[in-house]
């Protein structure tokens, strides 16, 4: 039976990844994600569902059209993987209850965000502020989350980003947080409260070593803009899972707790 769930909810999760694929593909296109059906974006071909199951397609059709031959990115599997195992994973953190539906449906806008980002640089508000509307509304049938810390939450996420990016702009003279970045971050509050802060806060200790490594190698230079939704999503979802755990060990490191 544990088996049987873990199954059940990896295929649910494939098939909404399937769904976040379309979503990463035609959002930032302005493409509709209903109409038309799934089609190969080189050939328009529709794509039968038989060649549309979740990762196994990709694995049978090599990779490929089955028309054209043209390469299916690997992210599309990845996603598909991604967005199963981490339905899983949820589930057996908090099992079937109002906080898997409250923190699966987070994960299922954290995906979208981050390849988009990654992809185009650009966190689109079609993702942002939905996902915003949708962390108040469930903060009302939440037990972890209340609707008070979801709208703290939300001031101080996209607030201590917003106030980052003033003072960046002071010191560096350019642009430092985009306006995506902090929508993302108050989204991110409507789920988890004031916790967004610890979140954004680790965002940032996240991605100096990627910078680091960026500039060592000679792919980034001082300036450079980087996708840092990424990094900002990753947090959020070490936070949600582990953030107890790493708030307890921080408060024994100090001394404040035995």
């Amino acid at each position: 039976m544990f088996f049987a769930q873990i199954g059940l909810i990896f295929l649910v999760g494939t098939m909404l990844g399937s769904f976040l694929n379309v979503c990463i593909y035609r959002l930032p296109r302005r493409e509709s994600v209903v109409w038309p059906g799934s089609h190969c974006p080189r050939c328009k071909e529709p794509i039968p569902f038989w060649h549309n199951i979740p990762i196994l397609s990709f694995l049978v059709l090599g990779g490929k059209c089955a028309r054209c031959k043209e390469h299916i990115p690997l992210t599309y599997p990845l996603v598909e993987f991604l967005t199963g195992f981490l339905m899983v994973f949820t589930w057996h953190h908090f099992g079937f209850s109002l906080a898997f539906l409250h923190y699966s449906t987070l994960l299922l806008f954290l995906l979208p965000i981050s390849f988009i980002d990654i992809d185009t640089k650009l966190i689109l508000n079609v993702l942002t502020m939905p996902g915003l509307l949708v962390g108040l509304a469930l903060s009302l049938f939440s037990n972890d989350i209340s609707l008070q810390q979801s709208i703290v939450g939300v001031l101080v996420g996209g607030g201590f980003l917003w106030a980052v990016g003033i003072v960046g702009e002071w010191l560096f003279k350019q642009e430092s947080m985009g306006g995506g970045d902090v929508k993302l971050g108050a989204m991110i509050g409507a789920f988890i409260g004031p916790k967004v802060l610890i979140a954004l806060f680790m965002a940032f200790f996240l991605a100096l070593p990627v910078i680091a490594i960026g500039m060592g190698i000679k792919q980034l230079r001082f300036g450079s803009k980087i996708p840092f939704g990424p990094f900002i999503c990753l947090s959020a979802f070490i936070v949600v899972f582990f953030g107890q755990f790493l708030l307890d060990k921080y408060l024994i490191l100090i001394g404040l707790r035995g």
